[in-house]
């Protein structure tokens, strides 16, 4: 019995030794080829310089992709994560863009300490309208990215490189629509992705993040526009109506806009 003690002890000793490894790696690595479904989407993050807001914008033939895409912060940055989504890039990037670092910087990081970074597809604007984008050597092809001043497009499993030239193309003419706003000019860069063939293998949600400080319900949080359609044959469609009727709801919240 003695000898069985210790050979128990012996063996908790090297399963607890073994799992202290892992533990001193960053939270946010990955294995280099994650059994996770792959996010094939196309996005664009951006920055309005004019009243501050920052936001996000997806598509995808995903099941709720609003959930695992988009992360915005009023004030720090607005991040899009995809392809064999890293999720912690969101949390951590924003962490990271409100500690002083560029998006291209954040960027950098982020896939640096990723070891599944060949796989994954990354769009990053700052509250200075700093954008930078990566996109894995192993995302799916289609894949890539438009980058531009105060904002980034990219996509991943798309029909072709026109997609993302069509949304960045479309962005920059929505914005000198009178009385529109970041919301409507993401959701304008959405509709152009889609007509210029989408997501590769179809649609299936979509989803919409503006953050603006104090823009919230009862100015309790950021969170100025926060719309999803989990599931629908025509995501995007959908997404406009949606926010349609957000203007409807919040008029002053759309109408007493920020000025910086």
């Amino acid at each position: 019995m003695k000898t069985l003690r210790l050979s128990t002890a012996a063996l908790l000793a090297t399963l607890l030794a073994g799992c202290t490894c892992p533990a001193r790696k960053a939270a946010h690595q990955r294995p280099a080829a994650p059994s996770e479904p792959v996010v094939a989407t196309y996005s664009i993050v951006a920055y309005d310089p004019a009243t501050g807001d920052l936001g996000v914008a997806v598509q995808s033939k995903f099941f709720g992709v609003g959930s695992v895409v988009p992360w915005a912060k009023a004030g720090v940055g607005a991040i899009a994560t995809q392809s064999s989504a890293n999720i912690t890039y969101g949390p951590h990037g924003l962490e990271l863009l409100a500690a002083g670092k560029s998006a291209e910087e954040t960027v950098k990081l982020l896939t640096s300490e990723d070891d599944g970074r060949d796989h994954r597809q990354l769009g990053i604007v700052d509250a200075k309208g700093r954008a930078a984008s990566h996109t894995g050597e192993k995302c799916n092809a289609w894949a890539g990215q438009i980058v531009r001043p105060n904002f980034a497009v990219q996509g991943n499993i798309l029909a072709g490189e026109g997609v993302v030239k069509s949304m960045a193309a479309a962005y920059e003419k929505a914005q000198k629509e009178e009385g529109s706003e970041l919301g409507d000019w993401l959701v304008a860069a959405l509709h152009a992705g889609e007509a210029a063939g989408g997501d590769s293998r179809g649609r299936q949600s979509a989803a919409l993040l503006v953050v603006r400080e104090k823009g919230g319900y009862g100015r309790a949080s950021d969170r100025y526009i926060d719309l999803r359609v989990e599931d629908h044959p025509e995501p995007n469609h959908e997404l406009s109506r949606l926010l349609e009727i957000h203007k409807r709801f919040y008029p002053n919240l759309h109408r007493n806009r920020p000025s910086r």
